[in-house]
């Protein structure tokens, strides 16, 4: 009987260490998802220890990503993102990680494998392939063609082989960009939680980058080349989008994620500066557009006379689905003002199915500023967000000035 006792609490001593709550290395990680084509792209993660709980930072140039769900139960890691609906399923093997980075969607999931060191701080190649090229300063950079094609202007700054900087467009940026020069080639890579970005591309002492291929996601491949240009620059990002002939005003009435109506002509909007934002949850320079407004611009403004309303539209028709993705980026910003849910992306027509009164829409964000007489004043397409440098920091100014103009009237 002692045998058999003795047995049975060895038993449950090796079940409860198997089970136990284990600890990831800290310092800093390099990550490596790779793509269906076999592309592998690399990002940094910093893993620390706070108040008695782990968590990691996805690190891209400047930003550092907070990411506070981070469960490890003996080798099993799970570490689920604040935005974009995606999540790790790893398991832990000494100082290393492995398993899959799983994206959800409204009907399905994509997986893609992954795999992480612990202390290793670069991030596409070791130390030591010092190049004599530099892609530091302005570009114009053409991805793909015919009806596709896209001009585009890259920023970008060089210390060394390191190389940080971003792609602006006419409906946003492609973030905080990081990556190196290694003999005559640029690799820069981005990863948010939601989207993946690798961009490669040959660099010639013409001031030119030929062969460029932009690997998105799970199986996104795009083409592109650049060439040196200072005086490089995007359309007026408030000349883009416009209402139709004959309109100076818009309506809407949809629900929030409580269910409840709220229309633009509720007394809570009248004689208002308004703030239309047109996002969705699964767009990373919507995201940015919310942490500006959240994070300072309303606090300021909304005293002195300025309401903000968000129109999500999401990747479901699905109230409830759309609900919850809602719902998880009012928390993650702790936002006050309300979000609408009124659209289905893919759906055909939409934002104009339900603003008809637009005479086009290029793309998310598209921001409408609204007097206080009810008329719109300006629409912005797009945002470029805080990896853009001097172009965010204009576009806070202008915009300031905007609103300090509306509530003088």
């Amino acid at each position: 009987m002692k045998n058999k006792a003795l047995l049975i609490a060895l038993f449950f001593l090796i079940i409860n260490a198997a089970f136990a709550q284990s600890k990831l290395p800290t310092g800093t990680w390099r990550g490596v998802i790779t793509n269906t084509s076999g592309h592998n792209l690399p990002f940094n993660f910093e893993v620390s220890d706070t108040a008695g709980h782990q968590q990691i930072a996805i690190m891209n140039g400047a930003e550092r990503l907070k990411v506070t769900d981070v469960k490890v139960i003996g080798d099993s890691v799970f570490i689920h993102m604040p935005l974009f609906d995606s999540e790790f399923k790893l398991k832990l093997v000494g100082n290393n990680l492995q398993g899959n980075w799983i994206k959800h969607s409204a009907d399905k999931q994509y997986l893609l494998p992954f795999k992480a060191t612990a202390n290793t701080t670069y991030r596409f190649f070791a130390p030591g392939h010092a190049s004599s090229l530099n892609v530091a300063g302005r570009w114009t950079a053409i991805f793909g063609d015919g009806a596709s094609r896209d001009t585009t202007v890259g920023e970008f700054k060089q210390n060394g082989e390191d190389v940080t900087g971003t792609f602006l467009t006419t409906t946003g940026d492609y973030r905080y960009l990081q990556g190196t020069i290694k003999d005559d080639s640029l690799y820069l890579s981005c990863f948010d939680g939601g989207h993946a970005f690798i961009f490669i591309a040959k660099v010639n002492a013409d001031n030119t980058l030929t062969d460029g291929k932009m690997y998105s996601g799970y199986s996104g491949l795009d083409h592109w080349t650049a060439y040196r240009n200072e005086n490089a620059k995007l359309p007026d990002a408030y000349s883009l989008t416009v209402l139709k002939p004959g309109y100076k005003t818009i309506a809407f009435t949809f629900k929030d994620t409580e269910g409840n109506t709220v229309s633009l002509s509720d007394a809570r909007y009248k004689n208002k500066v308004v703030i239309v934002q047109i996002m969705g949850s699964w767009c990373p320079n919507c995201m940015d557009e919310t942490a500006f407004i959240n994070g300072g611009y309303y606090q300021k403004y909304h005293p002195k006379g300025v309401e903000v309303i968000g129109l999500a539209y999401e990747r479901t028709p699905d109230f409830a689905q759309s609900k919850k993705a809602v719902q998880q980026i009012k928390a993650h910003f702790n936002i006050p003002y309300p979000i609408l849910i009124t659209g289905y992306t893919p759906g055909h027509g939409d934002p104009q199915k339900s603003l008809p009164m637009l005479a086009d829409f290029k793309g998310f964000p598209t921001t409408i500023i609204i007097d206080k007489q009810g008329n719109v004043r300006k629409i912005h397409t797009g945002f470029s967000g805080p990896g853009t440098g001097d172009y965010y920091t204009q576009f806070v100014d202008e915009f300031d000035r905007l609103t300090d103009k509306l509530l003088a009237e």
